[in-house]
Order: C-alpha cells, then structure tokens, then sequence
C-alpha cells in the first residue's frame, strides 16, 4: 500500500513541474529572428548585430521556406499569448 502512495505522489510532483514549465514559456518574449526587410528572408544573426549588417530583427509570426510573415519589425506590435489568449501580430 505504501509502495502505491509514493507512485501517485510521483505523478503529481511531475505534473506540477510540466505545468510550471508551460506558464513560464508563456510568459516570455515575442519569437526574434534577423529578416531582410525587402525579401523578408531570414538572415544570420550577425547581420542585425553588426553596424554594417543589412538586416531587422522581425517579431513573432512563423518562418516556412526560410522567410517570415504573419509578424512585424514593430516589437511592441506583437503579444506573446498565454492561456486563454489567441495572440496577435501586426504588419
């Protein structure tokens, strides 16, 4: 019987650390990628870190066939969801 107890425990204590994890992600930033402004294409990072770079960081959205859309290179412009909340971006 004893033995059954500290399973179940188990299960809870993980479930619990699954959930945390889950709410911290939620809370965090906006995804960032370095886009060419023109094309939208994702380019190396250095390209938005160096002065002499070409690129801007781009928020949120998703990325397919190594270019952006459904964000924006306005940060303040897209909410990260969390539960309940569809999220948004802007254009």
């Amino acid at each position: 019987m004893n033995r059954r107890k500290l399973r179940s425990s188990t299960v809870v204590l993980g479930g619990m650390g699954v959930l945390a994890a889950t709410l911290t992600a939620c809370g965090s930033e906006p995804d960032e990628r370095c886009v060419d402004r023109v094309t939208q294409e994702i380019l190396p990072d250095y390209e938005c870190d160096d002065s002499d770079g070409h690129g801007t960081y781009y928020y949120g959205g998703s990325s397919h066939n190594n270019r952006v859309s459904g964000g924006s290179f306005d940060k303040s412009a897209v909410e990260r969801g969390g539960f309940g909340s569809s999220g948004s971006s802007g254009g």
